[in-house]
């Protein structure tokens, strides 16, 4: 396991795929449904991301050259605990419970205005509960980049 893009993940493999067995792209089909607009293009390949139970990932938002407008993760395997925090305003944040099995969506002010991380496992807290941190697999799809055409390599970096 290694360290992240500009170090911001600890703990983790991860790869771009874009081939799925039939079960697999039926569940990505529905994520795409409920996350992204009907003229939103996606990037080709979806971004499998494993943080071992001891991974974390650091607070970031990002980089709009690599992802568009939306960004959309579904939790796999460990609860986590997610926290965004407003760039410009730190006192404005919030946690998100990612349970195993949930969607989380970043899109407008939390896509741009709000960074944000995954939780180490000794600050793994939801208001006083605890949430102990196994591994965990995220699978995210995200929305290309604006001024960047379907056909175009830009590919972005597997963590952007």
């Amino acid at each position: 396991m290694g360290q992240g893009l500009v170090g911001a993940i600890h703990g983790f493999r991860e790869t771009e795929k874009s081939r799925w067995s039939e079960a697999s792209r039926a569940i990505l089909q529905r994520v795409q449904a409920a996350a992204f607009g009907p003229g939103q293009t996606l990037l080709s390949s979806v971004h499998v991301l494993d943080l071992e139970a001891r991974g974390y990932i650091k607070p970031h938002v990002d980089s709009i050259k690599f992802c568009g407008a939306t960004i959309a993760g579904l939790s796999l395997l460990s609860p986590s605990v997610m926290r965004l925090v407003h760039t410009q305003e730190p006192g404005e944040w919030l946690e998100l419970l990612l349970e195993p099995g949930s969607l989380y969506i970043l899109r407008g002010s939390a896509r741009y205005d709000f960074s944000h991380e995954i939780l180490r496992d000794e600050e793994s807290f939801f208001g006083e509960r605890r949430i102990p941190r196994g591994r965990r697999i995220s699978v995210i799809c995200r929305s290309l980049p604006e001024g960047m055409g379907p056909g175009e390599s830009g590919q972005p970096p597997a963590a952007c």
